[in-house]
This record gives structure tokens, C-alpha cells and sequence, in this order.
């Protein structure tokens, strides 16, 4: 058995093979620095590298050495005051003679931490690491399977609109020259004879040989006239074949509540869930539109600008939100050529007797056409109608509804986890 050992060399000389075993020796706590970091930047800079730090503890190589043992004396250069067995007081403020600023710990060692730098693609792979797109193997779920034609060469059975004119008769004059090849072979040898015998003297015998040399051309003419221009077996189609190509396009709805009870910090939370979202479905899909509804009393469909950053605000009646989306998936975006997610942020509050037209809309025109559905409920305080109401919706659809809870900042990557963990083999 033979080993193929790679040791070329990545930027600035260093081993690309042994920093993939870096990473994959130190995984945990590398996602656990990465987790970390993730509360501390902003979430538009969650698709870029940079600098992580690891406790050095642990990243050292075991080695074996030589211990000290047995008594040891030491004479030190310099010592005119001292000698053996002289005993004197500890300095006052520790050994150096100064005052700590800091806290005793009641730990006797310590060490510093170790920083390394990681590309994008790692700190994505370590981000997402564990998340799945929800139940991405579920074929009634995410077959969105299309098909294209492609050229396959030529087949020689097909229906008539598939003939290839220029194929077919390249066919039939091969196979003519083919069939007659001896035929004009011999008529060409024939008339170098009847060439010869006109340059001779006429005589009876030589106009007996010449009118029988044009017979036997003549007959050779019509032999060779007789195969037919064009046959069956010379006919070409173009062959035309289908190869199944998964979508890679998905749309994702953002639809957040603007009306006077979401404060800027709400908000600013709920920008952060979408991004993020955003972000995670980038690194499962080729193409990938956002449509942003915003809403309080009335829907709008409104550009990212305007959706984060617009000051309009009045009531909640959040079904027309859901109306809205309803009608856009009907207009533009057909199942079969989209995987649909949608994400809702509010603060949970409505107006009185919409929150059931609310779960009406989803499990009759939404649900049925998405791939999944989060919401998020963005508040401090107990749980408002809107909440209670989508609780017996995520009942009656657990595969495609989801639904959690934020307070702040710091709790947004963790229920992000939570919406879209990877499901266990026993799961729905």
C-alpha cells in the first residue's frame, strides 16, 4: 500500500495539511471562539475571517523530558550578604516591591490565550457548523427537481421535426459512394480504353470495339443510377435528452412588524435574524432574492432601505402582511421553480381578533407552498396573542412552522441554532 503525502505550502509558507489537522484537533474549542465572536461583531461582518483567540491550555504537544530530581544547590552571582541557611523577611507589596492593581486569583497558574487568524470559508464552516437546511432530504418537501434538454448527437429514429436535414444527406452520399465505388471504378477504366481506340485509325473492328465499350458503360451508368438518392437507413435526428437539474434558486420573505410598540433596539434585533438568515442560505443555494414586507395597520412590499430604516409606523394588523405575501407567491414565484423560506419578526402584539385570520392565511395559502416557516417573538415581556395563536398553527405543522423566543442581542445566534439544528433520524 502506498501514501500520498501532500507537503505543498500555503501563504506565508505554512502547511496547509497541518492546519487542517490544527482545525480539526481543536474543533471545539475553535466553534466555541467562533460562537463567542459572534455576539461581540456586527452581523453584517459574520461572513468575514479574522482574528480568534483560544485558551493555550491544551494546544501544547505532549512531550517527554528529564525531570530535576534529587537536592539540588545553586550559588548565585554576587551574594556577599548571605549564606547557607540564613533566613529573612518577605518584602513588603510582594516581591517586586510594588502594589497590584488587579484581583488575587485563587487559581496558582495561568497562561495566555492563543490568537490565530481564520479565512471566511472557516469561520462560516465553524458558524453553521451542526445547521441543516430543514428537512432538506424530505422529497414531498424539497424535490423541486427540474429538467433541461441538452444535445445529445444523433440517433437514427426520432420524430420528423427532429430531422437534421445536413446530417441525413451527408449520410446518403457516403452511403452512395460506398455502394457504387466499383461501379465507377471499372466505367473509369472503361472509357481510358474508348479514349484509346478513338485516337486509333477507324476501322470495322475498332467501331465494334467502341460501340461495345459504351454499351457496357451505359450499363454501368444505369446500375449505378439505380441506388436510391436517399433511404431510411441514411435518415438522422437530433438526439434531444433530459437531465434532472435540482433548483438552486430560493426566496426568502422578511416580514416585520413596524408599528408603535417595536422599539429601534426590536427592530435592530430582528435586522440581525435576517441577515443571518440571509447568510445561511447563501451557502446552500446559487441564486437567491429577499422580498421585504413590512407592516403595521397596512403591508407594503419595500426595499431593504426603507424596510430597516423607515420611521412610518402606526397599529398592528398583521394579516395583511400574510395577504401580501400570499399574493406574491402566487405572482412570482411558483413552487416548482423556488424554495421558498419565510421569517417573521414581531413583537408578538395584535390587533384583537386578527391573530386567528393570522393562522388561517398561513395554513391555507402559506404553509402549503414554503419550504419552512420561522417566527420569532422579539420582547421582554410575557408572551402576547399572536404567540398563543401560532402555537396550535406549529401543532398542526411541525415540519414546516417554527417558532421562538428572543429577549436580546445575545439570544439570537442560539435560537437561530435552534430553528434550523440539524434533525435527528427520529425526528418529523
Amino acid at each position: 500500500m502506498s501514501y500520498i503525502i501532500d507537503r505543498r505550502l500555503n501563504s506565508k509558507k505554512k502547511s496547509a495539511v497541518n492546519r487542517q489537522r490544527f482545525l480539526r484537533r481543536y474543533k471545539k474549542q475553535i466553534k466555541h471562539a467562533v460562537e463567542e465572536s459572534i455576539k461581540k461583531r456586527s452581523i453584517q461582518d459574520m461572513d468575514r475571517g479574522g482574528e480568534i483567540t483560544i485558551p493555550r491550555k491544551g494546544t501544547s504537544e505532549p512531550m517527554l523530558h528529564h525531570g530535576q530530581g534529587g537536592k539540588q544547590t545553586r550559588v548565585y552571582p554576587g551574594n556577599k550578604e548571605f549564606d547557607t541557611g540564613d533566613e529573612f523577611q518577605r518584602p513588603q507589596g510582594g516581591g517586586g516591591g510594588g502594589a497590584g492593581q488587579g484581583q488575587a486569583s485563587n487559581q496558582g497558574e495561568g497562561e495566555d490565550d492563543f490568537s490565530f487568524s481564520i479565512n471566511q470559508e472557516e469561520f462560516l464552516d465553524f458558524m453553521f457548523d451542526g445547521l441543516e437546511l430543514p428537512y432538506l432530504v424530505k422529497k414531498q418537501l424539497m424535490d423541486t427537481t427540474q429538467f433541461e434538454t441538452h444535445r445529445a448527437g444523433f440517433t437514427q429514429a426520432g420524430s420528423p421535426d427532429k430531422l437534421n436535414i445536413v446530417r441525413s444527406l451527408r449520410a446518403a452520399h457516403a452511403r452512395r459512394i460506398a455502394l457504387s465505388g466499383s461501379d465507377r471504378d471499372e466505367i473509369r477504366e472503361l472509357k481510358k480504353q474508348l479514349w484509346a481506340l478513338e485516337k486509333e485509325s477507324i476501322s470495322d473492328e475498332n467501331s465494334q470495339k467502341i460501340h461495345a465499350l459504351q454499351e457496357q458503360i451505359k450499363t454501368l451508368d444505369i446500375n449505378k443510377k439505380r441506388i436510391p438518392f436517399i433511404d431510411d437507413f441514411d435518415l438522422r435526428y437530433n438526439n434531444i435528452v433530459k437531465t434532472p437539474v435540482p433548483s438552486s434558486k430560493a426566496v426568502m420573505f422578511c416580514i416585520m412588524d413596524v408599528s408603535g410598540s417595536m422599539t429601534q433596539s426590536i427592530k435592530e434585533i430582528a435586522k440581525r435574524f435576517f441577515i443571518l438568515l440571509y447568510l445561511f442560505l447563501t451557502r446552500n443555494y446559487k441564486q437567491i432574492e429577499v422580498v421585504f414586507v413590512r407592516h403595521h395597520t397596512h403591508a407594503k412590499e419595500v426595499d431593504e432601505e426603507e424596510f430597516f430604516y423607515s420611521r412610518e409606523t402606526g397599529g398592528t394588523i398583521v394579516s395583511s402582511a400574510l395577504e401580501l405575501t400570499a399574493d406574491i407567491l402566487q405572482e412570482r414565484y411558483p413552487r416548482s421553480d423556488w424554495n421558498i423560506y419565510v421569517a417573521q419578526a414581531s413583537d408578538g402584539d395584535n390587533w384583537d381578533g386578527d391573530s386567528q385570520r393570522c393562522s388561517k392565511l398561513l395554513s391555507e395559502k402559506i404553509l402549503p407552498l414554503v419550504q419552512y416557516y420561522a417566527y420569532v417573538e422579539i420582547t421582554n415581556g410575557p408572551h402576547q396573542n399572536l404567540w398563543n395563536e401560532y402555537q396550535e398553527t406549529h401543532q398542526q405543522h411541525p415540519e414546516q412552522f417554527a417558532m421562538q423566543h428572543i429577549e436580546d442581542v445575545a439570544d439570537i445566534f442560539p435560537v437561530f441554532r435552534r430553528l434550523f439544528e440539524r434533525k435527528t433520524k427520529g425526528a418529523a
